[in-house]
């Protein structure tokens, strides 16, 4: 019997900007059901990675998969056609539409389906059932007939979480979910991302900066340095190492050789 694919592979994976290597040929690859926290210093090539595997960069080399198939080459819709979804990066909710159409309007694209004189009623109320199901995944059921622009900043982000779902996702990317979120609204993400990390047919990548998050979320934990992978393991073993220590706690590494100051955000 054949060995199953890693949901998500990247082998030695580049990009150059003139003579700026942001990301060094990094290989990782990403089990379904898994939750990975990538961390490191700012300018470390965090977001940068996390742009190459979703589409918004082109690797200048190296290889992203999918499902074991190359996607290094495909544009971002492609790749959201195959199941990478990118939260929090969306630009197309429609603010004066219900919280139910919106994801119905997805769940419609996904689906193919267009509503002419000769659309059958049992296919817009399978797209409404479908909708509804999303949303009480996402705890949003009990909103459906809001508008979007009347939600709150924590549950339009629960919404965008919902159309990657309602696009058939498989790869979640979170990038600093809880960045400029009140006291209020960062549990309610968290409570989120636990919720979708119980489904083991999903793989999560996160990037956070805040160790707590990592801490309560991550099954494995990647560190990037200078745009290269540095270390990869369990949270408790990657959280002890010398760059991690000094890059969020301010500890100096025990070593001689200083690593070099991380660049500008």
């Amino acid at each position: 019997m054949a060995k199953e694919h890693p949901i998500l592979e990247t082998q030695d994976l580049t990009i150059r900007f003139g003579g700026h290597v942001a990301v060094d040929g990094v290989s990782a690859s990403f089990e379904r059901g898994s939750l990975t926290a990538i961390v490191g210093p700012n300018g470390a090539g965090k977001t940068t990675y996390f742009n190459l595997i979703s589409g918004q960069l082109t690797a200048t080399s190296g290889t992203v998969l999918l499902n074991g198939e190359a996607i290094t080459r495909m544009s971002v819709p492609e790749r959201t056609d195959k199941g990478i979804g990118r939260a929090f990066q969306l630009t197309n909710l429609f603010p004066t539409l219900s919280v139910r159409e919106n994801v119905r309007l997805v769940a419609q694209a996904k689906a193919r389906k267009g509503f002419d004189l000769f659309s059958v009623a049992e296919s817009h109320v399978e797209l409404l059932e479908r909708a509804d199901h999303v949303l009480a995944e996402v705890r949003l059921i009990d909103k459906a007939e809001q508008t979007v622009a009347a939600l709150p900043h924590g549950d339009q982000r629960k919404l965008e979480v919902a159309l990657l779902i309602a696009l058939g996702s498989q790869v979640l990317m979170f990038d600093e979910p809880t960045a400029g979120m009140s006291v209020d609204e960062v549990p309610v993400i968290l409570d989120l991302i636990r919720k979708l990390k119980s489904d083991m047919d999903r793989t999560i990548l996160l990037v956070e900066h805040k160790m707590d998050v990592i801490r309560s979320l991550a099954d494995r934990i990647i560190v990037l340095h200078n745009g290269a992978l540095v270390a990869d393991g369990e949270p408790a073993e990657v959280i002890a190492l010398p760059v991690v220590q000094e890059a969020y706690l301010g500890k100096a590494p025990k070593s001689s050789e200083t690593p070099e100051a991380p660049e500008a955000a």
